[in-house]
């Protein structure tokens, strides 16, 4: 079941990447310290994510930061090394932070899984973003439709943000 405005996010071992390195956390520890906007995407490197969704948060940092938010979270189903090039080679390091959920439990304990393993990709994320305060979600969005930003990318939630 997809998580709902409302619910707590799970607790779920990850790998917390940031400027500061790479760390074990919990994503309840992680998501559950003010307000956080989790969008999560489908891999690093892919396509639709390293070109769309990753850069519009990326564009949007400031903004989102002066409209209340104090972290800006980018989940996906890699492993953390494969995570941590991407935020590097993407220059997020500093305004984004990752979790990589390489086994895509997180994506499946809040039901934003989706299995690509017909394509040879596994479990995945799906597109999604959220609004997080103090560990419990507050707007949830889900794109309806891969290789699509719309609903889930920074402009809508800077709208809601600001609604």
């Amino acid at each position: 079941m997809t998580i709902q405005p409302g619910q707590s996010i799970a607790s779920v071992p990850v790998k917390y990447v940031t400027e500061r390195g790479i760390e074990d956390a919990t994503s309840a520890d992680i998501l559950g310290r003010g307000t956080v906007v989790f969008f999560t995407v489908p891999g690093a490197f892919t396509p639709t994510c390293h070109l769309n969704h990753l850069p519009g948060y990326l564009a949007a940092a400031d903004q989102l930061k002066a409209a209340g938010v104090d972290t800006i979270i980018c989940g996906t189903v890699n492993d953390h090394h494969v995570v941590k090039a991407w935020a590097e080679a993407t220059g997020a390091l500093g305004k984004i932070e990752f979790i990589a959920d390489g086994l895509g439990k997180l994506a499946n304990a809040l039901g934003l899984e989706r299995d690509m393993t017909g394509g040879g990709l596994g479990i995945r994320f799906i597109r999604s973003s959220m609004l997080v305060r103090n560990g419990v979600a507050e707007i949830v969005n889900i794109e309806g439709a891969p290789g699509v930003v719309t609903n889930s990318g920074a402009p809508a939630m800077l709208e809601a943000l600001r609604a």
